[in-house]
């Protein structure tokens, strides 16, 4: 009688079981409003842009997973050319051409706005964001981001209307 009623709640468990929700998969969002104010570093010097920068952090759905990569400038001030493989909403992106700036701190690349809404006074770090929020990242040069530096670039995130909670640093 005793291994009847284990096998009937056991029974009993797995039919519950089969009756509940699936989980529903992440849902990937804007990581900032569309509608949130932005703005870019109008006193970016393009010519400081050029060389290897690696990607240090970038915003992702919980839970995602994605090797950071980096970024390859090159060219000059009004003809900027990027080579890349990053992290992008926790996806990884190829991108390969040119860089056109769209205004201060603006740029078009791949048929995506990036802003740049903050570069530390040595330009070792970059802020790279989007109006539309569907990414944002973090690139650095000359070694491991310092803690200062990330804490400002956070902050500038914040202040740019993006949920940093979201903010994955490698």
């Amino acid at each position: 009688m005793h291994q009847l009623t284990r096998r009937l709640c056991g029974l009993a468990l797995l039919a519950l079981a089969a009756c509940a929700a699936p989980q529903a998969p992440p849902v990937t969002a804007p990581f900032r409003p569309a509608s949130a104010p932005i703005w870019s570093n109008a006193q970016l010097d393009l010519a400081r842009l050029v060389g290897r920068w690696q990607q240090s952090a970038s915003f992702a759905p919980a839970g995602s997973r994605c090797t950071p990569g980096g970024a390859e400038i090159g060219g000059r001030p009004g003809a900027l050319t990027i080579a890349a493989r990053l992290c992008l909403a926790g996806r990884q992106v190829q991108i390969s051409g040119p860089m056109p700036a769209t205004g201060p701190g603006r740029f078009m690349v791949d048929g995506q706005a990036w802003w740049v809404i903050w570069a530390d006074t040595d330009y070792r770090t970059l802020a790279i964001a989007t109006p539309s929020g569907a990414f944002g990242f973090i690139l650095s040069r000359g070694g491991a981001l310092s803690a200062d530096r990330l804490a400002a670039a956070r902050e500038i995130f914040d202040f740019n209307g993006y949920d940093t909670r979201l903010l994955q640093v490698y």
